[in-house]
Order: structure tokens, then C-alpha cells, then sequence
């Protein structure tokens, strides 16, 4: 077994390990990303269509995809793929607007004559990644751009592979992207993020892409955002013996069929539903028509993980923090409060990955690889900048500037001491 050596609390023990860790298996990128960034930065449009030929067999002149072109792919879509793509945009739209009425900007005199407050500032331009994959993903450009929108961003301009569907360009469209480029992997998120002649700079690049995508956004951090690391997707269920082994089966190589990398697996601590669900999983791959991806995402990343207790169960879950958990257990509600470290929570076995991933409202770009530990997915309020400010009245100059010259003299910082005593006429 090559497996992953995974932090094991007690109680809990493998019925399938993984064969292979789907983090480790990208070493051997760091390299290329880190000479395609430097040619972008280096050469701008040149490179990206060296880059274009060589990785997309694409020699566009134009990377711009213009009005009448995004409106002719729009046209195309046939009248329920539009009908289904605007359901989707209008639920999350909706979801966003809802999120973002949370949020608010502050005014508190937090001492006599000391106003402390904080602004919600939308940032100015954002880059969507939308990835062309192994399918025309439509719901892929709702869940970055629409957001972006709701949260006021002046320009979201979007990128995508030369190859991509023509129907991904409309959903960009539809979404709302203001510049539509056909642009993809790490020389994309490159040419975002150091701007070239064609492409403008962003200040924060977001969406999913294949490891190499992953990669470029993990080097180009710093000066320019992004919204987080997405490695290869993950399911993980959390099942008590109530579970339907037919049905949590479906659920994961619902998931398995998005990549060979997918990670996918089954925390239970009924050991018979554990059981059923690997005999099962091996039923459905033979009528699977995405067998030729699922079935090397199961057999090398998925795993069914057996538990001798609830607590032990969720110890288990929260070490995982997968990217979707669900929840299938007798009392799911009380359950998923006990739930801390996951990307986004599907409560009962009616509440399935494919909603969120699709047009429920929910964003599907959430953390993998257990950043779900310390973050949660692609929100409205991922698009804007909570900036503090403050202004004082003399009264509250008199209150907080002793304390901050006898700090400063302490820190020995003389230039910090000046600069308070002034307020007070004491230099």
C-alpha cells in the first residue's frame, strides 16, 4: 500500500485505504508553473500563445471573445440549457444577495471622542478562472462571476480555455462577465495576475482548475489575492447504520467521475454498511458510463473509513475537513452541530453534493485538501475588503494619547512618542 499516512484518532480504523495522496502527486509541477509564470511576466502575449500552441494546440490571433461572439454562443444554447442556466444564476444570486446583507459597514464612538468604524469596499477588478475540464461544466462561470457582481466589483473579467464549450462562453456571459478571454492553465492565471498587453492585471484571481492552475495561484499570491488553493475535489460521507448503501454509492462516484484525483470516501461506524457500500460501488462502476474516470478515483483515492463511536466518527470527519460532507445518519440536524471542519454541509440524505454543485444556491468552489480547517468556500463577501477607519475629537486625544506616548517611551520608539504628545501641545 502507497497510501497516505493520515492521522488516525482512536476508534477509527480503514475498510478500503487509499492507494495513492492526491496532495503529493503534484511535485512534480512546481517547476513548469514556475517557468510559464516568469515567460508571461517576461514576454505577455507572446508567451501566453506559445503557451496556448503548446498545451491547447490553439494559435488564436485574438484572445478576446467579443460582443457578437458571446451573443451568437448564447443564441446556440438550446432553450432548457438556457432555461436551466438562468435558474441557477437567479438562486445564486439571490443566496449572495442574501449573504451580503449581513455584512455592513460600522460607526462606533468606542470612547468620548474616539470614532472607530469599519467600510465594506468591493474590490475593483477580479479574475474568474473558469475551467473547460473533462465536461462542459455551465454552472462553473455562475458560481464566480454572479458573486462578484452581487458584491459590486467594477470589471470581472473571466478566462477559460481556447477548447472550452461554446456554452461555457454564455455562461460567462449570462453571469455577467464584463471581459470574456480564451486563455487557460497557469499562463491564464499568469496573465491575470501580472496583466499583458491583451489581458488586464486583477487584484484577486478565483476559481477552480486542474493542478496546474492550483499551482500558478499558489505562486502568484501576494500581489495579487486569491480565494484559496483548490486541489482535486472530495466528498466524504458521514453515515450511522441508518445509511442507504445504494444511495451513498451514487453520491460518491457522483463525485469520483469529476477527475482521477477525485478523493471521495464513507465514515461510518456501522462496519455491514461499510461493507455493502464498497460491494456496491463495484456494482455501479460496471454501468458507469464516466467508469474510465471514477473508477481510478476510487480505487486510488477512496477510502471507507470504520469508526467504533459517533465521537470517534466526527474526530475522523474533522481531521478530513472535506471539501462536501454529508450527513446521513438518524438525526442528521443534531449531527451537523457537532460538525466543525468541512467546506460546505449537505444535512440528510436528501440534501445531495449535485444541488450545490449545480443551481440550489450554494457556491460549489470550497476548500480542499483540509483547508476546510480553517476556511470556508467562494462567498459575496470574498469579493469585497472590510477596511477599518478612524477619527478623533480633542476629548479623545486627551483619553488616548498618555497611554500610547508611555507605551511608545517604553518601546523605546521616540518618533511614535513626538507623534502623540503633539496632539496634546506637548512638543
Amino acid at each position: 500500500m502507497t497510501g497516505p499516512k493520515v492521522r488516525l484518532p482512536p476508534g477509527v480504523s480503514f475498510i478500503k485505504a487509499p492507494g495513492r495522496n492526491a496532495v503529493t502527486d503534484n511535485v512534480e509541477i512546481e517547476a513548469k508553473v514556475k517557468e510559464i509564470i516568469a515567460s508571461v511576466r517576461r514576454l505577455g502575449d507572446t508567451a501566453v500563445r506559445r503557451f496556448a500552441l503548446e498545451f491547447d494546440r490553439s494559435s488564436l490571433e485574438s484572445f478576446e471573445v467579443g460582443q457578437a461572439e458571446r451573443e451568437a454562443a448564447v443564441k446556440a444554447l438550446d432553450p432548457q440549457t438556457r432555461q436551466d442556466t438562468e435558474f441557477a444564476i437567479a438562486n445564486v444570486r439571490a443566496f449572495a444577495q442574501a449573504q451580503l446583507a449581513t455584512m455592513g459597514d460600522l460607526e462606533v464612538e468606542l470612547l468620548p471622542g474616539v470614532h472607530l468604524g469599519h467600510s465594506i469596499i468591493p474590490i475593483r477588478r477580479v479574475g474568474a478562472y473558469v475551467p473547460g475540464g473533462r465536461y462542459p461544466l455551465l454552472s462553473a462561470p455562475v458560481m464566480t462571476i454572479v458573486p462578484a457582481k452581487v458584491a459590486g466589483c467594477e470589471e470581472v473579467i473571466a478566462c477559460l480555455p481556447p477548447g472550452a464549450h461554446e456554452a461555457m462562453i454564455a455562461g460567462c456571459h449570462l453571469a455577467g462577465a464584463d471581459r470574456i478571454f480564451r486563455v487557460g492553465g497557469a499562463q491564464a492565471i499568469a496573465a491575470m495576475a501580472y496583466g499583458t498587453e491583451t489581458i488586464p492585471a486583477v487584484d484577486k484571481i478565483v476559481g477552480p482548475g486542474n493542478a496546474f492552475v492550483n499551482e500558478a495561484k499558489r505562486q502568484v499570491f501576494g500581489p495579487v489575492g486569491i480565494d484559496q488553493l483548490a486541489g482535486p475535489s472530495e466528498i466524504f460521507i458521514v453515515a450511522d447504520a441508518s445509511g442507504d448503501a445504494r444511495m451513498i454509492a451514487t453520491d460518491l462516484l457522483a463525485q469520483a467521475e469529476h477527475d482521477v484525483r477525485t478523493r471521495v470516501g464513507l465514515i461510518t461506524t456501522d462496519r455491514a454498511l461499510g461493507e455493502a457500500v464498497l460491494e456496491e460501488v463495484e456494482r455501479q462502476l460496471t454501468g458507469l458510463s464516466t467508469a474510465n474516470v471514477a473508477q481510478p478515483a476510487w480505487h486510488d483515492y477512496g477510502e471507507i473509513t470504520l469508526c467504533d463511536s459517533e465521537a470517534a466518527m466526527v474526530a475522523y470527519s474533522d481531521i478530513v475537513a472535506a471539501e462536501h460532507l454529508q450527513v446521513h445518519t438518524v438525526d442528521p440536524h443534531m449531527m451537523a452541530k457537532k460538525l466543525r471542519n468541512y467546506g460546505s454541509l449537505f444535512i440528510g440524505p436528501l440534501a445531495s453534493v449535485v444541488y450545490s454543485d449545480k443551481c440550489s444556491g450554494t457556491n460549489h468552489t470550497l476548500p480542499t485538501m483540509g483547508a476546510g480547517r480553517y476556511t470556508g468556500g467562494l462567498w459575496a463577501g470574498s469579493f469585497v475588503k472590510v477596511c477599518t477607519h478612524q477619527w478623533m475629537e480633542k476629548q479623545g486625544v486627551a483619553v488616548v494619547a498618555p497611554p500610547a506616548m508611555r507605551q511608545s517611551a517604553a518601546e523605546g520608539l521616540e518618533g511614535h512618542r513626538r507623534a502623540a504628545a503633539f496632539r496634546l501641545g506637548m512638543e
